[in-house]
């Protein structure tokens, strides 16, 4: 167990359902994560009033008050730094990041993505995997690297396709499968690979 839980800040920019699962998770004494900041670019997302419910630090930081991406998240860079944020979870959070923002949050930021990755990056997920005829669909956790999606896989949980799924019971099934991996992955990354270099 650590010695002293890891500041951790989860970006998002809706409803929050995967913040609502590492919040939950964090309550636990052993977790070795501390939810300490959220930050959403859009002011209305649900998420907002999650952390609020959990006394959680949160800010707006709206991407369309700033003149470019780089710009952007130079700001969200900014306030995990002015709260001391030493991992970044990314959960629902509909921006690309640059490859300066990458950088430097190499090896310190993660992000769950509804498939089962390499297939079916970017977004409509759960159509996607319908159209293609997959057997097969689920959710994964990645390192966050330059390229959409493309970060080296770290956990999976997979489901079988149901012949009446449509994508929204998909969505449905594939967040309980999400709400369960993404902490479970979270407290295994902090336990292991990253105690030593955080």
């Amino acid at each position: 167990m650590p010695s002293a839980r890891i500041r951790t800040a989860v970006l998002i920019s809706g409803s929050g359902s995967n913040l609502q699962a590492l919040i939950d998770a964090a309550k636990h004494p052993d977790y070795p994560a501390e939810i300490a900041l959220v930050i959403s670019n859009q002011a209305n997302a649900y998420g907002l009033t999650r952390a609020a419910g959990a006394s959680i630090a949160s800010e707006v930081i709206a991407h369309t008050d700033f003149p470019s991406r780089e710009a952007f998240d130079a700001a969200l860079h900014a306030a995990l730094t002015a709260h001391h944020i030493q991992f970044v979870c990314l959960a629902g959070f509909m921006r690309v990041l640059t490859p300066e923002f990458v950088k430097k949050w190499q090896g310190r930021m993660i992000n769950i993505h509804p498939s089962l990755l390499p297939k079916h990056k970017g977004l409509h997920t759960h159509q996607a995997a319908l159209d293609a005829a997959d057997t097969q669909h689920g959710c994964t956790v990645h390192w966050v690297s330059e390229g959409v999606d493309e970060g080296d896989i770290i956990a999976q949980s997979a489901l079988d396709i149901l012949p009446d799924d449509t994508a929204e019971t998909l969505q449905q099934r594939v967040h309980v499968l999400e709400h369960q991996l993404y902490p479970k992955a979270l407290k295994e990354i902090l336990n292991t690979q990253c105690q030593s270099h955080l």
